[in-house]
């Protein structure tokens, strides 16, 4: 077995009620293969094979136990009471009698180690869906009114779009905002950003 000073420590300084857990969820992993090998990470004891495969932690009146990729794997015993690679997959552990049985519990650490084994990934969270900006229609008049700068403007980045439109309508009076879409469609015709002349020459 595999063990880390480190874990013994941090098991024998836990709560009372917590030690027998951690010792017994400790000593499933370790059934599950024998490879397992232990470290302390964000002051914690976690597990690894060929990259993380579980954790466990002590709080004062509960313990947890997660799963570094719980979202794929199969809960056919339904122990999950959160499927995702938060800090407790089994929810708040106050007693033995909260845990799956032994088996389940290790047929869940040998699917875990055989997704590391075949090296399949959490797949990375959707990025957010970009907002469509909405553009002043007296901006795009303007910008109409010039055919080369309403081009440019239109391959502009999202941000940089952006950048116009709001120096543009944080325009305190109609005078300044006359000028500062005037403004805007000169520099746009020249390939200038809304920040040009902060941009390192």
């Amino acid at each position: 077995m595999n063990t880390l000073v480190a874990v013994d420590h941090y098991i024998a300084n836990s709560a009372t009620f917590a030690i027998p857990i951690l010792e017994h969820l400790r000593k499933l992993v370790h059934q599950a293969d024998a490879r397992i090998e232990e470290k302390i990470k964000w002051g914690m004891p976690f597990f690894d094979l060929k990259g993380t495969v579980c954790h466990m932690g002590s709080f004062k009146n509960h313990c947890v136990f997660g799963f570094w990729k719980a979202s794929l794997i199969p809960d056919d015993f339904e122990i999950f009471k959160e499927r995702s690679e938060a800090m407790g997959g089994l929810g708040k552990i106050k007693s033995l009698q909260d845990l799956p049985a032994d088996e389940i519990l290790i047929a869940y650490l040998q699917a875990a180690i055989q997704l590391n084994e075949d090296g399949i990934k959490v797949p990375a969270k959707p990025k957010a869906a970009v907002q469509n900006l909405v553009v002043p229609d007296e901006f795009l008049e303007e910008l109409q009114k010039d055919p080369k700068a309403l081009g440019i403007f239109q391959n502009f980045s999202n941000s940089n779009k952006k950048d116009y439109v709001v120096w543009i309508q944080e325009a305190k009076t109609e005078a300044t905002k006359l000028k500062r879409l005037q403004t805007a469609v000169e520099w746009i015709a020249e390939g200038k950003t809304r920040t040009w002349k902060y941009l390192k020459k």
